[in-house]
């Protein structure tokens, strides 16, 4: 019961962002702590708990959003190619707030990706593993979401 007191509102707050609806993100949140109960043996100690416990908790997130069937465009690495955009710079009065609700308007299909490698901190690699896309694919989706992102952002004048 302390871990789950411990991490509950860290836990739902993820996936909320996620999955957007507060009732499901406390569906998403009350199974993930299930599966970290009934696996808890297998906590190897490697990462702290809170990061195994949030990696989970965004595992099932993703599961539902797979099952809900959003699609994620799909694009063959031979057809494309991408220019490595390192700047997300924004201007200095954008707080966390402004950034995580313009992610939180974007279409699903890149407020997933987003949300894995600007908050959560996965790469292309781990984002193709969990997705079950290429990494072209996740890369050409953070691009798109950038994109967009940044126009949400200038209607806001804050990009």
């Amino acid at each position: 019961m302390q871990l789950y007191d411990m991490y509950c509102k860290a836990m739902f707050t993820i996936a909320l962002r996620y999955v957007k609806d507060s009732f499901v993100a406390e569906d998403m949140m009350q199974e993930a702590f299930l599966k970290v109960f009934k696996n808890i043996h297998s906590f190897k100690g490697e990462v702290t708990i809170g990061s195994w416990i949030k990696r989970i908790v965004i595992n099932q997130c993703i599961d539902y959003l797979k099952k809900k069937r959003i699609e994620l465009v799909s694009i063959e690495e031979k057809e494309l190619t991408i220019a490595d955009d390192g700047d997300w710079t924004v201007k200095e009065e954008v707080t966390t707030v402004i950034v995580t609700s313009a992610i939180n308007s974007l279409p699903e299909k890149y407020k997933v990706v987003l949300n894995l490698y600007l908050i959560d901190g996965f790469d292309h690699q781990e984002i193709a593993k969990v997705l079950n896309i290429t990494e072209v694919s996740s890369r050409s989706q953070l691009m798109r979401g950038k994109n967009k992102l940044k126009g949400r952002l200038k209607q806001c004048n804050y990009a």
